[in-house]
């Protein structure tokens, strides 16, 4: 059994702000099993019209055996902005996955959050639907997922009422390997809601990874979240640009 840890120490970093988890940044490509995994800890000050410190962490822990996977994403931040109360986000995602045949999974999740600066008091959300593999070769690989996933979300600007709703969820994921020590990962996410589809998300989300030496690189990311319908007084697009130094260690 082979254990991985990454451990993620970021220069200039935020935590992802994003109300739709990726879930594919976090998928190890291998055909060991066993258990693997990642925890970050992550501190930036910034520094725009006022001043931003954000400080948080996060696990994943993943194991795989045979057709079977199963992934477990864990994040805590804080945030505080001058001027302001400190606040903080969590987000907790239980993914399992079964391969039935070489091109095709099926999975099936359940995550809760909060986000105190996006004013969700609580999302809780479970889903199930298939996951195709179109293309996979040494130098790159696109998935498709297609589900079908119900929603509670409690808001906290006094306004909108507890909502109960039933979403679509497509993404399409691609990797690219032009060369041994680098990688490009994009993911799009696509969520309406079934019986409105004006009510809809979109995000995505793109990371560039360069190994610079053994067990030690450096990553780059941007994502961009849009919410049809977010709490009242919170902007329907946000969007966050964080580069950081990757360290990995068996």
């Amino acid at each position: 059994m082979k254990k991985t840890v990454l451990l993620l120490i970021a220069l200039i970093s935020i935590n992802s702000t994003a109300q739709i988890l990726n879930v594919e940044s976090l998928r190890k490509v291998t055909d060991t099993s066993g258990w693997s995994g990642s925890a970050s800890f992550d501190f930036a000050l910034k520094r725009n019209v006022n001043d931003f410190i954000t400080f948080g962490s996060n696990i994943h822990i993943q194991y795989k055996m045979d057709k079977h996977l199963v992934l477990f994403k864990n994040d805590v931040q804080f945030e505080k902005i001058e001027g302001s109360r400190l606040e903080n986000k969590g987000i907790s995602h239980l993914r399992y996955n079964y391969r039935f045949h070489k091109r095709i999974a099926w999975e099936a999740f359940v995550q809760g959050q909060y986000n105190r600066v996006s004013l969700i008091e609580f999302r809780g959300i479970a889903g199930i639907g298939p996951r195709f593999k179109l293309i996979n070769s040494e130098k790159y690989k696109f998935y498709l997922g297609t589900l079908v996933m119900y929603e509670y979300e409690e808001l906290l600007d006094n306004i909108t009422p507890t909502q109960e709703t039933v979403r679509g969820s497509t993404y399409l994921s691609f990797s690219m390997y032009p060369k041994d020590n680098v990688t490009f990962t994009s993911t799009t996410y696509f969520q309406p809601r079934l019986s409105n589809v004006s009510d809809y998300r979109i995000s995505a989300e793109s990371i560039l990874a360069v190994s610079l030496f053994q067990n030690f690189g450096i990553r780059i990311r941007h994502f961009f979240t849009f919410d049809a319908f977010p709490a009242i007084g919170i902007p329907n697009s946000q969007y966050e640009f964080t580069t950081g130094f990757v360290y990995t260690f068996d």
